[in-house]
């Protein structure tokens, strides 16, 4: 009966069965590493950090297999890795799900469940590159406030109406106010525009420049 509860709490693993989980979870560690790197909308990407996700896959795998069904290791890892601080903040939620990502196919690999941790590997991280392509949880697009100063020519005719039209799905002038100055009378005229894409902003206002008569061209907008 006692040899029968050791058998319960350990586990015996082959030098080749070691280096097969090993192997895996680094193949699945290169695959979530090169999806967070595609996938990633941030503004402050590391490329430590994109490493370090292969290493915690292939160290989680270790750890699991040192475990393995022993509970006086399992204790015994706790306590140990206790004594580590870890003192850099996650900042990006995205960054704590490839954590957990990392963690979850780490485990899967280190008891050896190949095919649970390639079809997850795959499924998760489709899921990922679709939601992230989709962009389905973007805020609908702002409006933007322009502000265009110009020397008075008397036409009759909006000298920007063409411009907007290029670059906006609408606009509506919101401002006019006219300055009497030495060089002649100067027209400041506000816009709510909404651009058909926010990364036409920088072209939009180089364009407008270009008008005859025009001095300042300013693009306003919140941040979400």
């Amino acid at each position: 009966m006692e040899q029968n509860l050791q058998d319960i709490f350990t586990f015996s693993l082959t030098v080749r069965e070691a280096i097969s989980n090993i192997f895996v979870s680094l193949v699945s560690g290169v695959f979530i590493a090169i999806l967070y790197r595609v996938t990633y909308r941030g503004v402050s990407y590391s490329t430590t950090f994109t490493n370090a996700i292969i290493m915690l896959t292939m160290i989680t795998a270790l750890v699991i297999m040192v475990i393995g069904n022993n509970l006086a290791r399992a204790f015994g890892l706790v306590g140990a890795m206790s004594i580590i601080r870890f003192r850099t903040a996650v900042k990006d939620s995205q960054d704590i799900m490839f954590i957990f990502f990392a963690l979850g196919i780490g485990l899967s690999a280190g008891v050896g469940l190949y095919a649970v941790t390639f079809s997850s590997t795959v499924l998760i991280g489709l899921a990922i590159f679709i939601t992230t392509k989709l962009n389905h949880a973007s805020p609908p697009k702002r409006e933007f406030l322009l502000q265009v100063v110009y020397q008075e020519d008397k036409s009759p005719e909006n000298p920007f109406q063409n411009v907007l039209k290029n670059y906006c799905h609408k606009n509506k002038i919101v401002n006019l106010k006219g300055t009497e100055l030495e060089e002649g009378d100067m027209i400041e005229l506000s816009y709510y525009i909404k651009l058909k894409s926010e990364t036409l902003g920088p072209n939009l206002v180089t364009d407008l420049k270009k008008i005859p008569g025009v001095s300042t061209v300013n693009l306003f907008f919140d941040e979400y």
